[in-house]
């Protein structure tokens, strides 16, 4: 079956979707059509992984029908062979498909040790996670004891990254108390199991009595396991384990469990599973469907050498503030830097018309590359017309190849109102257009390609400053190389000078770079001086300049230096730009990388954007970094904004190397530009606590029919390693928005506090309660808010529904703090709250506009009056007497009193 899909569905689906996931997928008739299964480069050629992937698909397919009511199946899926693997006849040409817009990654970067299939999910809950990843071990079934069934395990995937769910275990906190009694987290209540103690000793793992409880928390104390049943009668759910056989179902509402605290609760507002999937534009596509479905269909793809093809606009419009020549030093890093070796490049100029100035040449020598800059434009006239360049790209590109998977690169500054009528010449191509609007008055529906075929969209405005120009080309690595292959932005600068004024700074040059190591100083009238100095202190020379671009480049040899490379340019009345690129030091060694996403790409005032930035080394994520984005409208205003990861606002999951925040900063209706800077950090990759991520429960152990406990080794990333620091510097574009119904100046305050989702509550002693939260803002997570409202209840339904009416704790000395900022808060209980309640309790800020946020996770406490130990010396004694004793009563006595001590230690007096 062909893998291009429906084109005018697709321009639906982007629209709907934002751009937190680029998939291809459609909903077609209840089955899925166009997933995306990509093998990473790092995975060794072999056939029998292709053939165990058709087999997890089409084994889960029926899974996935019966346990969404018969709505959903997979329909068909391309699966992406990497480049390196030997061709064959059967592996066709990709079209719109690329490793970078997979919807799974089969890939050997893990954390170490460890196989779990997880979803990388940075959104809310109901918005659709970014990839699910899997490994060849877990697909060849090694690791079924562990995690379960490869189909069961994918459809519970599945969930989190098309209905955008959350797991209902908990590893970092695995009991409860419910009416004073500990609960194992579960979903639904009614799975059955056994509470035992679990000793771990390298690499295998077993019980060791029951669980004791502790007599402070009344909970279980540590190493403590609920050890579930194999064999249950419960259907529900798979979003705890699915690889109990009975679990069919997801949890529903008659079914959840809303007391567990877990991701999904927290996350969801108490939503079940089945709820979640019933508000997704899924389900309100689709009825249950009358016959079972069709197995699913599979085609084989592999990835071929680039293609690309540049579309430059010449009009007279890039005359204005020096457009033609900042397109042409952007394009310059492009081709000197950018694309990668061996790939080939055409390149096509436009106005009223189009003219081919390169047809398709392969880069193999530097030669190549500045044959290719040498035919950039340098002359602008006329009018413009999109469509005729994208006609003449496709044309010269099928001179040689297909332009299935083909790339161009469309540059325009003007509006054209004729775009449209090329709209189907496009979704026919198969081809992947990258789009950049340069300037104020570039055409309104020019994202609209970018959109529908899955390319980058991004935007430049005339502050030459700001560097927008080279980032966006900058950013166009290819969506099918190795990571090592790509070319990496270290930084990005731009300065206005006056009376010989100095750009002095320095740029780090890690040990995960430093090959094809490139500095590009572009500037506006005449040549500066440039300093250069390498971490030795030694002073660089061979600088090449073009005084009629106005640009100078420096590449250094071999692999550049560790450390920090100064720099130190003057000049006089005019404006520089400094740009430092790199590429991996080595294929084996993953470099840092920053992946700037956003949540939408189209943000309608007063809703906010979503800004993210995901830094990692391979599949470890980089913690404590320094993250900051500088988002720019199309009036040229520049607002910076420091993302964090702390589990708080925008920020889904504290210490995942996620880093996140809300933009409300609105100015102007239009386009919207985003820049990354990132700086420094601690790795991950040698601290494995790391947080729970998106993915199926680790198996402790199961329980036999004959009632043998059967356990299963420590899971990988138990233990604690000493993480270790890190020095980089990173700068990546995070492309462009555009901001509709944003109202004329002053802008109104429409923006509530965000809500609060890292509430935490404990109890000392019988009836304080302390609170634990971060600060939301006044506006979103920025400024302060006003005040706060808390509210408890016994019933976390009713607290839910009816927050406004439940009981309200006195908070008149809390004073909210800056966003982002830890809050503290404790109040008593009054003594009508018995041991064994449970007390539910959540907030809500209050701005100085009296907006409020959405109401918080909703924490709990459970009135628990520990059992005194009595003193040592203060143990009732009784006469010694033996089993045979004629002291009537008194054996019995004593074997009921050792009988009351067990429970006291047991159960803790509930």
């Amino acid at each position: 079956m062909g893998s291009l899909k429906s084109p005018v569905f697709l321009l639906v689906l982007y629209l709907l979707e934002g751009v937190l996931s680029n998939s291809l997928i459609q909903l077609n008739n209840n089955g899925y059509e166009g997933i995306v299964i990509a093998i990473d480069h790092d995975v060794p050629e072999d056939e029998a992984l292709i053939q165990r992937i058709k087999d997890m698909v089409t084994q889960a397919s029926p899974y996935l029908f019966e346990a969404t009511g018969k709505r959903f199946y997979f329909k068909n899926v391309a699966i992406l062979i990497p480049e390196n693997w030997n061709t064959k006849p059967e592996y066709k040409r990709p079209k719109l498909e690329t490793l970078k817009n997979a919807d799974v990654l089969v890939s050997t970067m893990s954390p170490i040790g460890n196989d779990e299939p997880y979803t990388e999910h940075i959104g809310a809950c109901g918005e659709r996670g970014i990839r699910i990843h899997l490994t060849p071990d877990f697909l060849a079934g090694k690791k079924q004891t562990e995690y379960g069934p490869q189909d069961r395990t994918f459809v519970h995937e599945w969930a989190h990254f098309r209905w955008g769910v959350f797991d209902e275990y908990n590893n970092n906190e695995k009991f409860y108390l419910s009416n004073g009694k500990p609960q194992a987290v579960r979903c639904s209540a009614t799975i059955t199991g056994k509470h035992v103690v679990r000793r771990c000793q390298g690499g295998s793992c077993v019980t060791n009595g029951k669980c004791v409880i502790d007599r402070v928390t009344g909970l279980y104390k540590d190493n403590c396991v609920f050890i579930p049943d194999k064999n249950q009668r419960e259907k529900a759910s798979i979003m705890f384990n699915q690889n109990i056989n009975s679990v069919v179902e997801f949890c529903t509402e008659k079914n959840h469990n809303k007391e567990a605290p877990n991701a999904q609760n927290q996350r969801c507002n108490l939503r079940s599973t089945w709820e979640v999937i019933q508000e997704s534009e899924d389900f309100k596509q689709t009825t249950p469907m009358t016959a079972q479905p069709p197995a699913p269909t599979f085609s084989l793809l592999q990835t071929r050498q680039r293609i690309v093809c540049l579309v430059l606009d010449k009009s007279g419009s890039m005359q204005s503030d020096n457009r033609l020549n900042r397109m042409n030093q952007a394009s310059r890093l492009f081709l000197l830097q950018t694309v990668e070796q061996g790939s080939w490049v055409g390149m096509v100029t436009f106005d009223s018309t189009a003219y081919v100035q390169s047809e398709l040449t392969q880069l193999n020598s530097g030669a190549d590359r500045d044959l290719l800059i040498k035919r950039l434009p340098t002359v602008a006239s006329g009018g413009t017309s999109i469509c005729s360049g994208l006609q003449a790209a496709f044309t010269s590109i099928k001179k040689k190849y297909p332009t299935d998977g083909a790339e161009i690169v469309l540059l325009t500054d003007g509006e054209d109102n004729t775009i449209s009528s090329c709209f189907d010449l496009v979704k026919n191509s198969g081809a992947i257009i990258h789009t950049v609007a340069l300037g104020p008055s570039a055409a309104k529906e020019l994202e609209q390609l970018s959109k529908m075929t899955g390319g980058l969209q991004t935007y430049s405005s005339d502050q030459i400053q700001n560097n927008g120009l080279v980032d966006a080309f900058a950013a166009l690595s290819s969506g099918n190389a190795a990571i090592s292959q790509h070319s990496i932005q270290l930084e990005s600068r731009g300065v206005n000078l006056q009376n010989k004024q100095w750009m002095n700074g320095s740029v780090i040059v890690d040990s995960t770079v430093g090959k094809d190591t490139l500095f590009l100083v572009t500037w506006t009238t005449n040549s500066p001086s440039i300093f250069i100095w390498d971490p030795s202190g030694v002073q660089q020379s061979g600088f090449v300049l073009d005084t009629n671009t106005k640009v100078a480049y420096l590449q250094v040899p071999g692999i550049a230096k560790v450390g920090f490379w100064k720099y130190s340019i003057q000049a006089s009345s005019q404006t520089l730009t400094l740009t430092v690129t790199s590429r991996a030091a080595s294929a084996t060694l993953p470099p840092i990388t920053v992946t700037p996403v956003v949540n939408k790409n189209t943000g309608k005032f007063p809703s906010p954007v979503t800004v993210y930035a995901s830094i990692r080394q391979g599949a470890s994520p980089i913690l404590r970094a320094s993250v900051t984005a500088l988002i720019e409208s199309v009036n040229g205003k520049t607002v910076t904004l420091e993302l964090l990861d702390n589990g708080a606002g925008a920020d889904a999951t504290k210490n995942d190397g996620v880093y996140s925040r809300f933009f409300t900063a609105f100015d102007a209706n239009g386009r919207y530009s985003i820049k990354i800077w990132a700086l420094g950090g601690v790795t991950a990759d040698r601290q494995r606590m790391a947080p729970q991520r998106n993915g199926v429960m680790y198996i402790d152990g199961w329980i036999e029919d004959d009632g043998e406990i059967k356990m299963n080794p420590p899971h990988p990333e138990t233990g604690n390693v000493q993480d270790s620091q890190v020095c980089f510097s990173r700068t990546s574009s995070g492309g462009s928005f555009v901001a509709t119904n944003v109202p004329a100046a002053p802008i109104p305050d429409l923006f509530p506090p965000c809500q609060i989702t890292d509430l935490k509550a404990s109890i000392q002693g019988q009836n304080l309660v302390n609170l634990t939260w971060t600060a939301p803002g006044d506006d979103y997570d920025h400024g302060r808010a006003s005040s706060y409202i808390i509210r408890i209840s016994t019933s976390i339904v009713d607290l839910r529904n009816n927050f406004s009416t439940s009981l309200e704790v006195n908070t008149t000395d809390l004073i909210p703090k800056e966003a982002s900022s830890e809050e503290m808060f404790e109040f008593e209980l009054d003594n009508s709250f018995g041991n064994g309640t449970d007390v539910f309790i959540a907030i809500q800020a209050v701005d100085k506009s009296n907006l409020k946020s959405e109401i918080s996770n909703i924490a709990r406490v459970s009135l628990f009056i520990p059992a005194q130990e009595p003193p040592e010396d203060s143990t009732p004694s009784y006469p010694e007497v033996s089993i045979n004793s004629t002291i009537p009563g008194i054996h019995v006595l004593n074997i009921v009193w050792k009988w009351l001590g067990e429970m006291h230690v047991t159960l803790g007096l509930h």
